[in-house]
């Protein structure tokens, strides 16, 4: 199976490293996305952030040149509103869509509305410079990168959803202080149409749990066999 990995808010794709390691040694295929101004080097324009849709039209592009086999979409935290997206728009070449303690939107959601109260002060807080760039919080990774406020802001519109039978995934990290996701992990596990997963590290599951997270993604049943 290929994989596409995106990652939430001020990372890149180098937060998977070591999850694309382990499925490349079990014989997958991986692309793990850097999303317009999260460079290493910088944003090309600072002046013109980048928003949900620009990075919704940069990974449906990864998706389109995937090429033939069945393909996994798989989003991390902010990633979730990325792949939700791309998902409507190209749904028929996707076999498994995997939200990785992230945001699951509905039509008119955004990251902002979705968010808890602590992250929204942590976006205000750190956008306060500019008003355009979002600072890395304290603690991160040094490979992070201030994120795009109008991303987090943005509304998503969705037509009409994947266009087949896309198994859907929710991997939880568990119920970490502040957490956005308890709610919607604990409708999803009554939902026959999601698998749920728990890896309960805290919400950077790709750092903290590499080898568990790749363990449920090259579990993921194969085309056809998504329910």
């Amino acid at each position: 199976m290929k994989f596409v990995l995106v990652p939430g808010g001020w990372q890149g794709g180098w937060a998977f490293d070591a999850v694309a390691a382990e499925l490349h040694r079990e014989g997958h295929q991986v692309e793990a996305v850097t999303l317009a101004g999260l460079e290493p080097d910088g944003p090309a324009d600072r002046d013109r952030p980048p928003n949900l849709d620009t990075h919704i039209d940069q990974v449906a592009e990864i998706v389109d040149r995937g090429g033939e086999g069945p393909l996994a979409l798989c989003g991390h935290s902010y990633g979730g509103m990325v792949i939700a997206g791309v998902a409507d728009r190209l749904g028929d070449r996707l076999d498994q869509l995997v939200f990785i303690d992230a945001y699951v939107p509905q039509d008119g959601d955004s990251c902002w509305s979705l968010t808890s109260d602590r992250f929204r002060h942590l976006f205000m807080d750190g956008a306060r410079d500019d008003g355009r760039w979002v600072a890395v919080p304290c603690g991160a990774d040094p490979r992070a990168r201030p994120h795009p406020l109008a991303s987090f802001l943005q509304a998503l519109r969705l037509r009409s959803g994947p266009g087949r039978a896309v198994g859907r995934t929710f991997i939880s990290g568990g119920a970490w202080p502040g957490s956005p996701f308890t709610a919607v992990t604990e409708r999803l596990r009554h939902d026959s149409g999601w698998r749920v997963h728990e890896i309960p590290v805290g919400h950077n599951i790709a750092r903290h749990d590499p080898g568990a997270l790749a363990a449920v993604l090259g579990a993921l049943p194969p085309a056809g066999a998504s329910g």
